[in-house]
């Protein structure tokens, strides 16, 4: 399979899912979801990152946007990957407290060493594919499907009440990130 994201159109809305390599649960802490959370901010406030939905679980992440400045969709999200890759992976290193830190540390430096093209430490696997939503039945299957991602696994009953999702958005009520584009006519 091909690590290069395919993006064909660079103003349309992608749905993407990427993980942790060996899908580990490095997001069972809150602290190292805050480190996306922030991330996906600055992409919205400096990068032109749209989102209409988004959700981190346990050991990955679901995120439907969109590109609306001169940014290409794939450099978007390569510079979203590359800077929270560095930033978990130095959050971790620099946790004394985290008893899973070595255990983590050492799966991305062995990941790391099983790539042609990753120095040190590889966090996340390189196998997602943008999915283009070119449809709104097909923007609301993803949507809802992200949203419900947490209450499939058990994490919360209904997906507003998961806080590290824009499921609360759809909700009417305020969730962690600002200007989420919620598509209100689909019934969210």
């Amino acid at each position: 399979m091909s690590r290069n994201y395919k993006f064909h159109n660079p103003e349309g809305l992608y749905f993407v899912s990427f993980a942790v390599v060996e899908w580990l649960e490095v997001f069972s802490s809150n602290s190292y979801k805050d480190i996306v959370v922030d991330s996906l901010s600055y992409c919205q406030k400096h990068k032109g990152m749209e989102l209409a939905a988004w959700c981190i679980m346990t050991n990955h992440v679901h995120l439907v946007f969109r590109s609306v400045e001169d940014l290409h969709p794939a450099n978007l999200l390569g510079d979203f990957k590359r800077f929270t890759s560095k930033a978990i992976v130095k959050s971790i290193a620099d946790n004394p407290g985290d008893s899973r830190r070595d255990f983590l540390l050492d799966h991305f430096q062995k990941a790391a060493n099983r790539s042609s093209n990753v120095k040190n430490y590889q966090f996340w696997r390189h196998d997602n594919q943008p999915i283009e939503l070119w449809s709104n039945k097909v923007i609301a299957q993803k949507i809802n499907y992200i949203h419900q991602n947490p209450v499939k696994a058990g994490l919360v009953f209904r997906p507003e009440d998961y806080k590290y999702s824009s499921a609360v958005d759809y909700s009417g009520k305020k969730g962690l990130l600002e200007d989420i584009l919620v598509f209100r006519n689909f019934g969210f």
